[in-house]
């Protein structure tokens, strides 16, 4: 039996269509490594969960916990800020990102603190787990149980830095009891957590964690990056007299984790959330499936060249490399002036952002509307004296868009659901 090149090629198409829908349908597929949590520091209330106990990777938030163990030994005289420690073959020949140490030199506590904070030196893990642990596989297996005298039932450690390694796991809540207990535990040490650069022996480095600098209120902690993982943050921030504790991981870029962070913060510390937690985790997280709740085993560790890009990321890249103005994180509920460039149906919508040039909002809701339902709106906004271009999905019923912004979430993008 012969076929035409057109029914070929519509046969191709037809099943490219159906491999797209079966990621659209189920977002877990489409980004299997998305969890987040937020809860009040203050009542450990949660505000915020989606796939908080799911098993992930830590990478670099890792070396959260081995600052926890290192400010503990702190604490109990056994180390100074000025104690040395010194530099093994081993702990010399950690990969990037590292500060450069060779075998034999010493490098003290307080160059060590900023080094893991800022640079995120693997080199400067393993001296600190050698130096406490006498090796890094001993002070793993003191990681783990110190984790799980904290709460963190879930989390194992295999080493201090965070490097791939297929038993070293947590999740999203683990991280964020860890985070909460750094700060209540370790008060006069948590400034560090704020700290975005460092030198050491003439070099300057910079921090990856861009939260502290272009977020009102964030004050900490930790970024963190393996292929497997995604891209992670944990974060706290203080407005008022208030203060939340999140954790995000598995986003597919660093900005677009860092954006999805910043609105879940914006959510969290709005007044209704503190007026009723339990109201407001509804309000923040539609149910999910129980499959999507079941606690599930990370994939394997994958080598660079294995590391392939779903279909959706080919969708969404676009409007990745867009990312809205720092507006976008405004809640909506303020006040501001608004003309409207398409007018917007009653119902629901998913905000996707607010952009300074129209063609960019407008790009970056056509991006999203190719993944979720909804009709691109596209208004002009005036916020502290700035014109912006705020773009949405318009026409929605509630349900529908609060499992529209799930689903973009769990694949990377920042998004909120608003009354249209």
């Amino acid at each position: 039996m012969f076929f035409s090149n057109r029914a070929i090629t519509q046969g191709l198409l037809a099943a490219a269509v159906s491999l797209l829908s079966l990621f659209l349908l189920n977002p877990a597929q489409a980004n299997p490594r998305y969890s987040s949590i937020v809860i009040d520091a203050d009542s450990g209330a949660v505000l915020h969960q989606d796939s908080a106990d799911a098993i992930r990777y830590p990478a670099s938030l890792t070396k959260m916990m081995t600052l926890y163990m290192l400010f503990e030994a702190m604490e109990r005289g056994k180390m100074t800020l000025d104690t040395p420690m010194k530099v093994s073959a081993h702990a010399a020949g950690m990969p990037q990102t590292n500060i450069g140490l060779r075998t034999g030199d010493q490098i003290k506590v307080r160059d060590a603190i900023p080094a893991l904070i800022v640079r995120s030196a693997n080199d400067v893990a393993a001296v600190v787990a050698e130096a406490l642990g006498g090796s890094e596989a001993n002070f793993g297996r003191m990681m783990t149980e110190k984790a799980h005298q904290l709460g963190m039932r879930s989390s194992t450690f295999r080493n201090a830095s965070g490097l791939p390694n297929n038993e070293q796991k947590t999740t999203a809540r683990d991280m964020v009891t860890l985070s909460t207990r750094l700060m209540k535990d370790f008060p006069k040490h948590y400034h560090y957590f704020s700290t975005q650069s460092f030198s050491y022996k003439g070099v300057t480095y910079n921090s990856h964690n861009r939260m502290v600098r272009n977020v009102p209120g964030v004050d900490g902690l930790k970024t963190g990056f393996i292929r497997a993982s995604g891209f992670n943050v944990a974060t706290s921030a203080k407005r008022g007299n208030r203060r939340v504790v999140a954790v995000v991981m598995g986003g597919h870029t660093a900005a677009a984790r860092d954006q999805h962070m910043a609105q879940l913060i914006d959510r969290s510390l709005s007044s209704n959330n503190r007026a009723n937690p339990v109201a407001s985790q509804k309000t923040l997280t539609p149910v999910t499936t129980a499959a999507a709740a079941k606690v599930s085993a990370p994939a394997p560790v994958q080598k660079p060249h294995q590391q392939q890009p779903s279909k959706t990321d080919a969708v969404i890249a676009a409007a990745r490399h867009n990312p809205p103005a720092p507006s976008a994180q405004t809640p909506p509920s303020q006040p501001q002036s608004q003309k409207a460039e398409v007018s917007a149906k009653e119902g629901w919508a998913v905000q996707i952002g607010s952009y300074h040039e129209s063609d960019r909002a407008r790009a970056n809701a056509q991006a999203a509307a190719r993944l979720i339902p909804g009709e691109v709106a596209v208004t002009e906004v005036e916020i502290s004296n700035r014109k912006l271009y705020r773009a949405r999905l318009v026409g929605l019923q509630e349900n529908q868009a609060r499992n529209a912004c799930q689903s973009l979430t769990r694949q990377g993008f920042g998004c909120l659901v608003v009354r249209s």
